[in-house]
């Protein structure tokens, strides 16, 4: 898949890049998540402040289809604060948006970026990396997906998400860490 050059324009966006997500004991572990951390470093130094980082944490109380959800996965009913739900990296001063849905686009996150374009890298890409990129690109938001800093439930999921992502080109374009590094 071919990068669209938009250098270091616009922010990075890290999806949850948490314990839960990275642990080989946790029932929500992305195989390749030790493989990422080391592109997304590159590409947060290349960021420099423009830079956020999200969280997908549990609601204090599910509703909806989400007690069903929790039903299965009571591991996770745990508190933001718990050890789970922490990001593998420190954010140092960058912002940090909380979202106890997979999806992170939203008001908040959006307040951050604003118009974009945004850059996005991070886990699972099958889940909240592709429940961010989607609901962006359907607001006009260029999205630009780093898909060797992206990390699904296996190889196959990954390469899943990434042909959905694409079928919503030219607002969403692939690049590779070298190829944004590149740009910028």
């Amino acid at each position: 898949m071919d990068g669209v050059s938009a250098g270091h324009e616009g922010w990075l966006v890290v999806v949850d890049l948490q314990h839960v997500f990275g642990e080989e004991d946790s029932p929500w572990t992305a195989p390749r998540f030790e493989e990422v951390r080391p592109r997304i470093r590159r590409l947060v130094a290349a960021f420099g402040e423009r830079v956020v980082w999200t969280r997908f944490v549990a609601p204090a109380e599910p509703t909806g289809a989400w007690k069903e959800y929790y039903a299965q996965y009571d591991f996770a009913l745990q508190p933001p604060d718990a050890h789970c739900y922490q990001l593998v990296e420190d954010p140092g001063g960058h912002p940090v948006v909380d979202a106890t849905t997979f999806g992170k686009w939203g008001p908040e996150l959006a307040a951050v970026v604003g118009e974009g374009p945004i850059t996005v890298a991070g886990v699972a890409t099958d889940c909240c990396v592709v429940s961010t990129v989607l609901p962006a690109a359907d607001a006009g938001v260029h999205v630009r997906v780093v898909t060797d800093a992206c990390a699904g439930a296996g190889d196959e999921e990954h390469e899943r998400a990434l042909q959905v992502m694409a079928g919503y080109a030219p607002l969403v374009s692939f690049a590779t860490t070298d190829e944004v590094l590149a740009d910028g």
